[in-house]
């Protein structure tokens, strides 16, 4: 297991689409063990492989107390988004030393090939469902700053600039 250093905002992968998984490998599999080494080193609580410059569709997710209860997902689609929203402060290792406080659907229920090969759906909530959203928008060429205004958008990723510079 490795962990992997994170893709700069501007990278251009960052902002496309990934592949989609066509089947879970022991490639697979050691890729989102390295994913979880880079998402506890972080810390964090989730991962998408372009996140490390895998334009894959694999994304690991964590928001336990205890920790060691990742999720690991290929190919996750969101089947159904809560009516009711919930805010949360976010942040990425790709734009480091900035956040932004944003609202997301506070239940999510997701499919997803699992770390057997299997399709299953699974229900999020809270924090879970936040970092899952997350995750999938990294999956599809966004950050958690396309949610922003253009504005406050520039804003931040000036500052983390002028921070990853020092």
């Amino acid at each position: 297991m490795t962990v992997r250093p994170c893709l700069p905002y501007a990278d251009r992968r960052l902002h496309i689409p990934a592949e989609p998984v066509p089947a879970i490998t022991e490639t697979v599999r050691m890729i989102w063990d390295d994913m979880i080494d880079t998402m506890e080193a972080m810390p964090g609580v989730g991962l998408a492989a372009p996140q490390i410059g895998i334009m894959q569709r694999l994304a690991v997710v964590d928001a336990s107390d205890k920790r060691g209860q990742a999720v690991r997902m290929a190919n996750p689609e969101i089947l159904h988004a809560s009516v009711q929203l919930r805010a949360h402060e976010e942040a990425s290792p790709n734009l480091p030393g900035v956040s932004a406080r944003i609202e997301r659907p506070r239940a999510v229920t997701v499919r997803f090939l699992n770390a057997q090969g299997e399709v299953e759906e699974r229900d999020f909530v809270g924090l879970w469902a936040t970092s899952v959203q997350h995750q999938i928008d990294h999956l599809n060429g966004r950050l958690y700053v396309d949610h922003l205004s253009p504005l406050r958008r520039k804003m931040l990723v000036a500052k983390s600039a002028k921070l990853t510079r020092r």
